[in-house]
This record gives structure tokens, sequence and C-alpha cells, in this order.
């Protein structure tokens, strides 16, 4: 079935922020529909006035602009002040989390691939981040644990990732937030 509607263009970067105007969350609603400007709702995958493919009410393009969202704001309050990037949080605040990991372990932990966390590990430990210690039973191991300088950077981090999450999920309402973190999980 073709939708009517013409797609609605995005709001400009910064557009309707800090004025105490709610954008609506591209999930709100049933069956993932949002609203257009008249409060007609389109579906997700809705398809434009000519019957062809809508691009900006599709998953993935919804998905890259909320995770774009979501990475100028870590930037923003821990990026610039921390100098970390998101993957490398990860990696701290889940060794602050569980303790001494092998690398490996801590990849699997922190959705990264062999390749991005040996980099990201190399990093932590070149600022001294991190600290490497044999494995006790297997010498071709090796486990990665917080250095003290690496336990005070999370602990000083932690509150501004706290503020991450909530600025990053500040558009929706209390109940909005539950239901789109419980669908996040199941589509991670």
């Amino acid at each position: 079935m073709a939708n009517t509607l013409s797609p609605q263009p995005s709001p400009a970067r910064g557009e309707g922020e800090d004025k105490g105007e709610r954008n609506p969350s591209p999930l709100a609603g049933e069956g993932g529909t949002r609203s257009d400007s008249g409060g007609k709702a389109r579906g997700a995958l809705s398809a434009g006035s000519d019957g062809g493919y809508v691009i900006e009410d599709q998953v993935g393009h919804l998905l890259r602009r909320a995770h774009q969202r979501a990475t100028a704001i870590f930037l923003a309050e821990l990026g610039e002040k921390f100098a970390v990037t998101p993957t490398q949080y990860a990696a701290l605040v889940k060794l602050h989390d569980l303790g001494e990991q092998s690398q490996n372990q801590l990849g699997r932990l922190t959705a990264m691939d062999p390749a991005t966390i040996q980099g990201v590990i190399r990093r932590l430990e070149e600022r001294r981040l991190i600290e490497r210690s044999g494995h006790p039973g297997d010498r071709r191991r090796t486990n990665l644990r917080l250095s003290a300088a690496g336990a005070a950077l999370v602990t000083a981090m932690i509150p501004n990732g706290v503020a991450v999450s909530a600025a990053t999920l500040a558009p929706l309402d209390a109940e909005e937030r539950l239901a789109f973190l419980a669908l996040l999980r199941r589509l991670a």
C-alpha cells in the first residue's frame, strides 16, 4: 500500500534543541510509525507519493541518524573533556565493572572485533590507563586491568556517561525510553 505523504525534511542540526521542544521519536506509536506535521502516521517502510522508496523512513537510515546524534552527544560530554572515544570508554568501563579480563573476552563483552579491540587496547596502554599481566593458566595469554590512573579516569567519567544517556534519550518520555531500550536490546 503506497503512502501518499512526501518525506519531511530532517531538522537542521541543533534545531529544536534547548528550546524545551520535544522531538517526536521515529519509533513513537505502534508499528514504528511517526507523525508528519499534519498528525498523520507514516509507516516505517513507507513509499513516496510516486510509490518509490523513501530513505528517511527506513530502519537503517533512522538508526544511522540516531547513532550520529548519540555520538555527537558523547563527544561533547566525554570525548572532548576526557579525550576518549566511545570504544575506549566502553573498554575502560567494562574493566572497571568486571575487573581483569583477557583482551579477547573484553572485545566480546564490548562488541568489538579483534582488530578494533587491539587498537583500543594499544591506545589505552600508551596513555597508561590499562596494564597487562600474565594469565595464570596460559602463558600465551595476557590479562588486562585498569591502572590507578585508568580507575580514577573511569570514576571521573561515569557521571558524564550518565549525562550522555540522559541527553540522548531526552526526546522520549520515561515509558518511551524503556520501550526503545528494550527494542534496541532485541535488535542488538
